[in-house]
């Protein structure tokens, strides 16, 4: 059971703004200087004497169109407003997005050779043609095989020979004629029609013939649900068309899904039997209050599926057995302001998580099937350890907790199914190795004594086991094979504690290469930061981070409030009235790697992406001094505004997340930290924002104003780039070689920042 929104793991729906990076020559400064010069939308250029001897080119500069806002008596002026087009097709705002861009390639033209260096030192690290740890469902070993050369994968499964024996963590997937290989479905062939190919979810029937997968062909998180033969990849009936990726078998004929609303807010749940016409499908709930969305998942056992409705306070659930679809759905634990609960099935029993503000770390409760009001706790409410998720098995329950900042999993022995369950006996934490790391649950089978999990660190590849939870054996399954002469014993991870201004303790994962820091304040540092919606960003391994620390840098995550990582009170001091705390926590961490000589000023970079990027555009307005380059990709940055208007996706439902300005204490606390609204003339560092058109979850619009409010604004020389991808979304583009440009493009920025970028020839 993997809760939407928690820190275990980020399904890709709308449901939040999330979740997850050279040297100045004097042809770039003279194009920085420049950034007032122009006619709205054209690149004006100088003559050589202007600017000694070279032809420059100044960025782009958005015309202003006086647009005015007021509440309370206050007056708001937004000169870029008309930036927002939400058909995506206004000729002229489009004009003005391919301006900014062709800047960027201007201005990072010089280092373009370097940039193309690094994504092949980057891809070089890629093990290109690879299958992902089989997974077993049934008589078949599922897994994913990428290709060498190709930006997507292929979903495969092959036969196990001898099904039937009971499976062990010592299994290896049959390779030999016996078990010979199908790909279901090819990723690369259906993306060659698409500039943006994302498939949001692939679900094998109960009886393993049949596939449903939900398509995105554009980036905006708006799927096309597809029916295809698991043999032989015929399609099945019609397509669910304007659906999100949420959809599970009830059953091996009918599906359940979920549409949403004009303001892309999950709100409606339907079931559809396959052969039948979308038109035709049952609706088994509505959702009507636009603070609530709607989301689905599966019970382990396969038995119930369980639908919850929740705010970011409050979730209530309801469930529908698979044999009885005619019942519909049934209400299972109750709306309660405040309270939120999930879900889990197992006999005759349904295990429940539930939060409460006085119980905020949550509780375990236990219920019979016939009577969910008769509850038992299991594992009570804990000051100093959040009850993060759980796992059912039919012997074993798997809790996943927080402490002091990590994530740890406690495996407990259950009575027989058929037993009531009065307590939990002493339960098997699985010990892990390095000082911070990263634990996520994998899809394990419920019958079978086997949970599957993923581990790693910032030096740890990712690496999926099989634990045997009767013996505790651990089996590595699969690490990630990273090339380039990769040794995790040639890295150090840290985890330290900063202290914030209110004297709290903030962790910090620290990350570097042993024989290549000096850690006397000279060496480079990029610190990264979130800190929203309860997410933890625990510290896992990026192979492409290697292009950074292998020259030298230290990579620094900040876990400051409005994150989870410490338990809920991390998160609720951390947002509506207390949302300061998130910048100053990030600011108090760059400051602590200052005092101890990790970087200095002139060597500290940022980066943050979502509402992570909302994070460096308030650090940048509140002490750009402190740094001396910033990322921030696809920021939500003009907070006050999108939040006063509840046409734009996730306004309604993100007002208990950062409150509701149409209220005035609200107004002006926003309005006091928001980016755009607290941009002054004075000297920022070097700056790169990134956009998708089509994202749905940050208009555009808003990073295009931040930008266009900088140029006009701030008193300095430095750079300041807009990249908008013209054909992506949140996510940036969806190939798996596609991304890694953009991390060479972002680190090109870092190293042209810091000066690093070596000379040709050096």
């Amino acid at each position: 059971m993997i809760r939407l929104g928690g820190c275990l793991c980020l399904p890709l729906i709308l449901t939040s703004r999330l979740l997850l990076l050279a040297p100045h020559t004097p042809a770039s400064i003279a194009a920085a200087n420049l950034n007032r010069i122009g006619s709205p939308f054209t690149s004006s250029s100088l003559s050589a004497a202007a600017v000694g001897t070279a032809v420059m080119r100044a960025p782009p500069v958005a015309k202003k169109v006086n647009h005015v806002m007021e509440l309370f008596g206050d007056v708001r002026v937004d000169d870029y407003y008309w930036l927002r087009d939400d058909s995506r097709a206004n000729p002229e705002v489009l004009s003005y997005l391919k301006e900014e861009n062709d800047y960027v390639d201007y201005v990072m033209s010089g280092t373009k050779k370097f940039e193309d260096e690094l994504y092949a030192e980057i891809r070089g690290r890629i093990k290109e043609d690879d299958i992902s740890a089989p997974v077993r469902r049934g008589q078949y070993y599922y897994y994913e095989r990428t290709l060498k050369g190709k930006e997507y994968v292929q979903h495969c499964r092959r036969l196990i020979p001898g099904a039937g024996a009971p499976a062990s963590v010592h299994d290896i997937m049959a390779t030999g004629p016996d078990a010979l290989e199908h790909v279901i479905l090819d990723e690369n062939i259906k993306a060659q029609e698409h500039g943006y190919y994302s498939i949001g979810s692939f679900k094998v029937s109960p009886n393993n013939k049949l596939v449903a997968y939900a398509e995105d062909t554009k980036g905006d998180e708006i799927y096309t649900v597809y029916v295809i033969d698991a043999e032989t990849g015929v399609t099945v009936g019609k397509p669910l068309t304007s659906v999100t990726s949420y959809v599970e078998w009830a059953g091996d004929e009918a599906l359940v899904y979920i549409t949403m609303d004009e303001i892309l807010r999950p709100d409606k749940v339907w079931l559809h039997t396959l052969g039948s016409d979308q038109s035709s499908d049952r609706c088994l709930y509505h959702e009507k209050d636009d603070m609530f969305s709607v989301d689905l998942q599966a019970s382990e056992s396969k038995k119930y599926l369980f639908v919850a409705s929740e705010s970011k306070n409050t979730r209530f659930v309801f469930y529908l057995d698979i044999l009885k679809q005619d019942q519909g759905l049934v209400a299972l634990t109750p709306r309660i302001n405040g309270t939120d609960t999930s879900v889990s099935h197992r006999g005759n029993h349904f295990f429940v998580l539930r939060r409460t503000e006085e119980l905020y770390n949550s509780e375990l409760l236990v219920c019979p099937l016939d009577d969910p009001s008769k509850t038992t706790v299991l594992l009570p409410h804990r000051e100093s350890v959040k009850i993060q998720d759980i796992k059912l098995f039919e012997e074993h329950l798997v809790v996943y907790e927080r402490e002091n900042g990590l994530p740890k999993a406690i495996v407990y022995r259950l009575l027989p199914i058929s037993e009531s369950i009065e307590r939990l006996g002493d339960g098997r934490a699985i010990a892990f190795i390095d000082p911070a790391y990263s634990l996520d649950p994998e899809e394990s089978q419920f019958s079978s004594t086997i949970l599957r999990f993923s581990y790693s660190s910032m030096r740890t590849p990712p690496s999926v086991y099989d634990y045997d939870m009767d013996t505790g054996v651990s089996v590595l399954k699969k690490i990630e094979t990273v090339l380039g002469g990769f040794n995790s014993s040639n890295y150090v991870t840290e985890r330290k504690w900063a202290t914030a201004s209110d004297g709290t303790q903030i962790p910090i994962s620290i990350f570097y290469h042993k024989n290549l820091v000096k850690l006397d304040g000279s060496d480079p540092l990029l610190l990264y930061g979130y800190g929203s919606y309860e997410v933890c960003i625990d510290p896992s391994f990026k192979a492409s981070r290697l292009s950074l620390v292998d020259r030298g840098f230290i990579y620094v995550i900040a876990h400051i409030r409005g994150g989870g990582e410490m338990g809920r009170q991390w998160y609720e001091n951390g947002k509506l009235l207390k949302k300061k705390n998130t910048f100053t926590d990030f600011i108090a961490c760059a400051e602590y790697l200052i005092a101890n000589n990790y970087c200095s000023k002139e060597k500290l970079c940022i980066n943050g992406r979502s509402a992570g990027g909302l994070l460096i555009g308030a650090v940048l307005n509140m002490r750009p001094d402190l740094f001396k380059a910033a990322v921030a990709g696809v920021p939500f940055v003009d907070v006050l505004t999108t939040m006063l208007d509840p046409t734009i996706p996730l306004t309604t439902s993100e007002w208990e997340e950062w409150g509701d300005p149409r209220k005035e204490d609200f107004y002006f606390y926003m309005k006091s930290y928001s980016p755009v609204d607290n941009i002054r003339p004075q000297k920022y560092p070097d700056i790169l924002v990134t956009a998708g058109l089509n994202d749905p979850r940050v208009l555009y619009s808003e990073p295009a104003k931040f930008v266009a409010k900088l140029r006009t604004t701030k008193t300095d020389d430095n750079l300041l780039l807009f990249k908008c991808e013209l054909g992506a979304g949140h996510f940036s583009k969806s190939g798996r070689f596609e991304k890694l440009q953009e991390d060479a493009f972002t680190y090109a920025f870092i190293l042209k920042a810091l000066d690093m970028i070596p000379v040709p020839g050096s």
